[in-house]
């Protein structure tokens, strides 16, 4: 997420995806069951569990758009 973070620090409207530090937490258990002996077959396959939302107010002033305030209430992180 945090590509797409600061995407939206440097002028990007809105930012939704999947944490990567999670995704590389993950990633590191998988390399760790498999140095352990286990199969890369046969573990489960994972989906990311956290996501965060990030919006950029100045940006959507500049557009001319109204964020609703239930969208704002939901996000991670609000640049002003």
């Amino acid at each position: 997420m945090e590509l797409f973070r600061a995407t939206v620090t440097n002028g990007g409207l809105i930012a939704y995806g999947a944490d990567f530090v999670e995704g590389w937490r993950l990633a590191a258990r998988y390399v760790d069951k498999i140095l352990k002996g286990a199969k890369p077959a046969d573990l489960p396959v994972e989906q990311p569990t956290k996501f965060e939302l990030v919006i950029n107010l100045k940006t959507a002033k500049a557009l001319g758009l109204t964020i609703p305030q239930s969208v704002l209430l939901r996000a991670d992180q609000v640049i002003q």
